[in-house]
């Protein structure tokens, strides 16, 4: 009796916006990890950056929609809009363990992140209910050595991204051209609704 468990990494963030390294990253993952489907789970706020350029939740998780209407194990959730904020990952990694028992969830999360993970609302218990898949993003903090020889922590040696959604809103504010940067149905997206000006 063979059964195998669905495994599901979730790709949190603002997406603000969606760009191609995000779809890039979430279709590595596809293929270089034993994971079958990578779920984008849109946040409404994270509750570490006060992030007054962030454009209404709605653009974002329609953004994100076009952005991976083409890959079928790309999915999206919009999940932690029925939460408190700001939304906790813990509470959303519990209530989608209660809600899929059936799914083995992965947490994706960027080198950056886990530099200060330990500042995580219940961090401990995050560890525990899921596994974390890190990859490679440009920062300057030391991983605490914990975390580098954890047995639920495992490095991923996706491609580092150049450029991140920051760049992008300025790049798009000051009128110049990132179609190399963000997929043509976004960037016809931002123009129709006027948005990152």
């Amino acid at each position: 009796y063979l059964y195998t468990v669905k495994k599901v990494g979730l790709y949190f963030g603002t997406f603000n916006p969606v760009h191609n390294g995000h779809i890039a990253l979430g279709n590595y993952f596809l293929q270089h990890s034993s994971l079958d489907e990578v779920r984008f789970i849109v946040s409404p706020q994270n509750p570490f950056k006060k992030d007054l350029e962030l454009e209404a939740a709605h653009h974002r998780l329609e953004m994100v929609r076009l952005a991976i209407t083409e890959f079928s194990n790309l999915t999206l959730s919009d999940v932690e809009f029925s939460f408190p904020q700001p939304s906790y990952t813990i509470t959303t990694l519990e209530y989608l363990c209660e809600k899929e028992p059936e799914v083995r969830f992965v947490l994706l999360m960027g080198a950056d992140n886990l530099a200060f993970f330990d500042r995580w609302k219940e961090h401990q218990k995050i560890v525990s209910l899921v596994d974390l898949y890190v990859y490679p993003r440009e920062h300057k903090n030391e991983i605490p050595a914990q975390y580098l020889d954890h047995p639920n922590i495992h490095f991923v040696d996706a491609p580092k991204l150049d450029y991140t959604a920051t760049s992008i809103r300025k790049i798009l504010r000051q009128g110049k051209d990132v179609k190399s940067l963000l997929p043509m149905a976004i960037l016809n997206y931002i123009e129709r609704n006027a948005l990152y000006h």
